[in-house]
């Protein structure tokens, strides 16, 4: 696919469902008693997955409508033991890797190419802590889970991670005695937010959460916000492209997730957001961009969690930047879909950004102009196609993407919705 340059990114929209609160939705539901409505699900490749998984494990899930479903759940140690195919969703593997720990029989767990190749010991590790019985291959997926008895335990991950965390919650919820996770940096708390209000007792504080073994859960209905991290591309094209101003409605804002927002206002362009409101503990808004005169600056190890799916978008920020730009403490890119750090600057590199791969992340010495343009491979991974076409909006010749649809992992109707706001 080839992206043309853009004149302005105009207009007011929605974008699809947070995925990783729809991921959430589906799985605790499906530990829950009764029916969970599941309004604004980001319906993708991953959480198709996910939907999948659940029928899988003896879930009734009905599709409703292609944003809203209801998921009839089995109770807390009620899932069919069997295999599960995770197809290209890290979240999944990790998060039923905690699910599974405390249940009866034995499962495993597979996925495609890209999914075997990321690293699993980190949840695996800390769930045999608890008691579990859980083997990988060579730290990698397949995955075999044999259920057995768990013991709640305090722990603190070697990785700064959602996923992580909220695998050992998961696990705490079938556990002897309360589990506990320390977390030096926060990360994003959704999994808290959903459990909480399914009815389990969610402790909270500055550096730790602590959940207790539950009973039974009731989760009646989630009312899923816009995925905050599908909006980035098109609030980044709307901070880089000049004329433009763009309004995104009805965004999922959690704090633990927009990270970017600060580092675009630092950088110079224009943010607003106004119409905020909550839903199941959710914050709600609509966020305006407009461009502005961008400056260099800097993301350390403290920012990433915030803003780790944003920050190829970044690199593309910093390239039209006044001045160097240096992100560190994001070593974690380099196991993703792809090795993002390299996938990043072997993509930008050759449209004209002075782009130099560090260890844990890049430096970017920017330009004040549009970059030349030119050819992008996404490799495989759906954050560097959608790089590759906000490149294309801010280049002065286009880009092409090669593999642009692997957009639709995450994100189907992308391009579409792009063109949409697109004036050319």
């Amino acid at each position: 696919m080839r992206v043309e340059p853009a004149a302005a990114v105009v207009g007011h929209v929605v974008v699809p469902g947070d995925k990783s609160i729809s991921h959430r939705a589906v799985l605790i539901g499906a530990l829950g008693e009764g029916e969970t409505r599941v309004s604004g699900f980001g319906r993708s490749g991953d959480t198709q997955a996910t939907v999948d998984a659940a029928r899988a494990l003896g879930v009734e899930v009905e599709d409703v409508a292609d944003d809203e479903l209801v998921v009839r759940g089995v109770g807390l140690r009620g899932l069919r033991p069997g295999s599960v195919d995770c197809r290209n969703a890290g979240t999944l593997m990790r998060l039923l890797t905690g699910v599974l720990a405390g249940q009866d029989g034995e499962f495993t767990l597979a996925g495609d190419e890209s999914l075997t190749q990321r690293p699993m010991e980190r949840v695996a590790a800390p769930l045999r802590r608890m008691g579990a019985d859980v083997e990988t291959t060579d730290g990698h997926a397949p995955l075999v889970v044999r259920g057995s008895g768990l013991h709640g335990v305090e722990i603190e991950p070697e990785v700064a991670s959602a996923q992580v965390k909220s695998a050992i919650l998961l696990a705490g919820l079938n556990a002897e005695g309360p589990t506990t996770v320390v977390e030096r940096i926060s990360t994003r708390d959704h999994t808290e937010l959903i459990l909480e209000a399914a009815g389990a007792r969610v402790r909270s504080r500055a550096a730790s959460v602590t959940v207790e073994p539950a009973g039974a859960l009731r989760l009646e209905q989630v009312i899923v916000p816009g995925d905050f991290s599908s909006a980035a591309p098109l609030l980044v094209a709307a901070a880089l492209v000049p004329g433009s101003d763009l309004t995104i409605h009805d965004l999922g804002v959690n704090p633990h997730r927009t990270g970017l927002l600060a580092v675009l206002e630092r950088m110079g362009a224009r943010v607003s957001v106004f119409n905020r409101r909550r839903a199941g503990g959710e914050p709600f808004a609509s966020v305006q961009v407009q461009p502005g005169e961008l400056v260099a600056t800097e993301i350390g190890a403290d920012e990433v969690p915030g803003l780790v799916d944003e920050l190829p978008l970044v690199a593309l920020l910093s390239s039209h930047a006044r001045g160097e730009t240096r992100v560190s403490g994001a070593g974690e890119l380099r196991v993703k879909e792809t090795d993002r750090i390299e996938a990043v600057t072997d993509g930008l590199r050759p449209l004209g950004a002075r782009i130099h791969s560090l260890a844990d992340g890049w430096t970017v010495r920017g330009v004040p102009a549009r970059l030349r343009g030119g050819r992008v491979d996404a490799r495989g991974d759906h954050r560097i196609a959608m790089l590759g076409a906000v490149a294309g909006l801010a280049s002065r010749e286009g880009v092409a993407i090669e593999g642009a649809d692997t957009a639709a992992i995450s994100f189907p109707g992308f391009y579409e919705l792009l063109e949409s706001v697109t004036r050319r």
